[in-house]
């Protein structure tokens, strides 16, 4: 243990704690059922406070002593296979990004555990505290065989926390969802590192980086790459991503999709500073699906009536758009333009943190708003954090981030991403010109619909007048959760005030990708920003914070100079209404009418079907001389999640012809099974030794 590693195995052991003390026999009252949450925000604090030492180049290492039964075989001279974590600088950053977030998520968590709808049993603080291990031991493992160790121990977290009321209806098959594609994406994972460690003869990852260039090294890196997407939710992966974190209870989904989604950017980040930039095709590749995983995600979430699925969906977007700048990186990096690397890196990094913060954010306030509302339905939501103001304002807060408005971070980090779309003239390949072309109208068109999407939760959820007067009651959190609640949306506030600062700790935490100064020429000034290139344009979010908040109390004082002093007496009227009579009751508008035009726009895409039935006319509408018209006409219309209609579908018979074939093999004989086995043996022995 070196440095700053006691903060790590402070962290660590404490989440070992965390999870023993939900599992451990003792009294379930109140407290006892918080312990668990708020002895793991103690041990995130520690977490982060060992990536910034990291972040700030301190030594951050522990070594674990063949704990996890590491062997040193057939290393290397001068390659330490010494089974430990230790954290780098991109290390740092990453544990700084989740376990920040962690440390507020947790007091949220501690605050709603003990609540009504807080757990009744056991599991759920362990599936917790080992979700927040696992990120830990994946950003920090030194390792191939203590990264697969921590990957797969994730996939068995997302399991338990998607699962964990298996008496709702589709919550089990939801976790089945989860738990497969997180095999699928541990499959890659150990495809990709098995073909490096076999030829470069060294378990660690920086070994990994002398394997020879050719083919193998290839293959091993789009393996890898595809197996940090499967995590992240890329096209066509993206289905288990609303599927798992609707089905989550409580907070849990801010763990899920707020902390310990990150380890798989952190994992594309990782692999490409160890093995470089893949193929030029497949550069390309990423970015197409990138930009289709953003325009899939945000039309689905513009679409759902349920208040979860709509956050879930928005994850589905944030991914592709991470995977927008970092495709615009892997481009730079194929090319040799640091330049445009740093662009990229720099633009999916800002997104990072602040889909972290953001999406963190969301769900630890649409808790409080589900209780006090008693249902998930958006309709059923309409103005109900009027009985929840905190988690209200936390909810219109994260909804503002998302959609990219000023003065949020996620205005910062979508400028950036359309920036850096936009230096595609820079690129010597036509190929890759017309890529960048093709994903920067994407992106344009997913930030365009993320406002329309925002604006139904904020405009109807927080602003909307409530339907009815039935409601379970007030759904805010305690003392602790509204603490997380505060943290959280005063970093999506902050960090764009911030942002120049922000960009200088990315600098430092991207070193083992790129030289800090390539990424810190995006500061034109002290306090004004550039997307890299100098001269191409400008942007000063710290002097927005300033602008915004000026003109508004000018453009206030002279409204009011202008009505005489009449300002303040203005006639109200309920949201949505604007100066009109409007309409109200059962006529007013619905979450389903605000979401048609986006329906019917992006039919194409969603696949959308209408149908138009007409129930009844009653005999006062035929009376010509009974006034208005008593018919009654339903409407209805769906979409479709085409990549699970067109992709996975068509496999499902065959799939199924294969799983009745492999059970007839579970009642033959016992030399069949050995026979079985001992082909398997050769045909791996066969592999390993032809790569070799």
């Amino acid at each position: 243990m070196t440095g700053f590693g006691v903060a790590l195995a402070v962290g660590l052991i404490l989440l070992a704690l965390a999870a023993a003390a939900d599992l451990g026999a003792g009294p379930r009252g109140r407290a006892w059922r918080a312990a668990p949450y708020l002895v793991g925000t103690v041990g995130s604090v520690s977490l982060a406070v060992a990536g910034a030492a990291a972040l700030a180049g301190r030594a951050v290492a522990l070594r674990s002593g063949g704990l996890l039964g590491v062997v040193a075989i057939g290393a290397r001279p001068g390659f330490s296979v010494i089974p430990g974590l230790a954290a780098d600088r991109l290390s740092g950053l990453f544990l700084v990004i989740a376990f920040t977030a962690a440390a507020a998520v947790s007091l949220a968590f501690a605050s709603w555990s003990i609540g009504p709808s807080g757990p009744g049993r056991r599991g759920l603080g362990a599936g917790y505290a080992l979700a927040l291990g696992s990120v830990a031991v994946v950003l920090t493992a030194r390792d191939a065989f203590t990264l697969l160790f921590a990957w797969e121990s994730l996939t068995l977290a997302f399991w338990v926390l998607s699962g964990y009321r298996r008496v709702t209806h589709g919550r089990p098959a939801a976790a089945l969802v989860t738990l497969a594609f997180g095999r699928i994406s541990g499959a890659f994972l150990l495809a990709g590192l098995l073909l490096l460690v076999t030829r470069s003869e060294s378990l660690t990852l920086a070994g990994l980086a002398h394997v020879a260039h050719g083919p193998l090294r290839s293959t091993a890196c789009v393996l890898l790459l595809a197996g940090f997407a499967v995590k992240v939710g890329l096209v066509p992966f993206q289905v288990w991503l609303p599927r798992g974190y609707a089905a989550a209870t409580g907070p849990a989904r801010a763990i899920m999709a707020g902390v310990a989604v990150n380890v798989g950017f952190y994992g594309l980040w990782r692999t490409l500073a160890v093995l470089g930039p893949p193929p030029a095709a497949v550069s390309d590749v990423l970015l197409l699906l990138a930009s289709m995983t953003a325009v899939l995600g945000i039309a689905h979430a513009a679409v759902q009536g349920s208040l979860q699925r709509v956050i879930a969906y928005s994850s589905v977007e944030n991914t592709g758009l991470i995977l927008a700048g970092f495709g615009v990186a892997l481009v730079g990096a194929a090319t040799g333009s640091r330049a445009l690397t740093a662009a990229g890196l720099l633009a999916a990094t800002l997104q990072v943190i602040a889909h972290t913060a953001a999406k963190s954010l969301l769900f630890v306030s649409s808790p409080g708003i589900e209780a006090a509302a008693g249902r998930d339905d958006l309709d059923d939501l309409r103005g109900s954090v009027r009985r929840t103001p905190w988690s209200g304002t936390g909810l219109a807060i994260g909804s503002l981030t998302l959609a990219g408005l000023p003065p949020t971070a996620g205005f910062v980090s979508e400028w950036f991403l359309l920036e850096a779309l936009m230096q595609q003239f820079r690129v010597p390949g036509l190929a890759d010109r017309l890529v960048l072309a093709v994903t920067g109208a994407a992106v344009a068109l997913t930030a365009g619909f993320a406002g329309v999407t925002f604006v139904r939760l904020v405009g109807l959820v927080v602003l909307g007048s409530p339907r009815s007067a039935a409601a379970s009651g007030d759904g805010d959190p305690g003392l602790a959760g509204r603490a997380g609640i505060v943290a959280l949306a005063a970093a999506c506030l902050a960090l764009a005030a911030l942002a120049p600062l922000e960009i200088r700790m990315i600098g430092a935490g991207l070193v083992p990708v790129l030289p800090s100064a390539a990424v810190t020429a995006a500061l034109k000034s002290p306090w004004v920003l550039q997307p890299v290139y100098a001269g191409f344009s400008i942007l000063s979010p710290s002097w927005l914070w300033i602008v915004m908040p000026t003109l508004f109390a000018v453009v206030a004082v002279l409204a009011w100079l202008a009505s005489g002093g009449r300002l303040l007496r203005v006639r109200r009227v309920p949201a949505w209404r604007s100066a009109t009579a409007g309409v109200s009751g059962r006529a007013s508008y619905t979450a389903f009418a605000f979401a048609n035009p986006a329906r019917r726009v992006l039919a194409a895409i969603l696949h959308t079907r209408a149908e138009v039935t007409r129930l009844e006319v009653s005999d006062d509408a035929r009376d010509p001389d009974a006034g208005a018209a008593a018919a009654h006409v339903e409407y209805s219309s769906d979409v479709i999640e085409v990549t699970e209609e067109y992709f996975y579908r068509p496999f499902r018979r065959p799939f199924a012809l294969a799983v009745r074939q492999a059970q007839r093999l579970q009642s033959g004989r016992l030399d069949a099974y050995l026979a079985y086995m001992l082909i398997a043996l050769i045909a791996v022995l066969a592999l390993v030794t032809g790569l070799h």
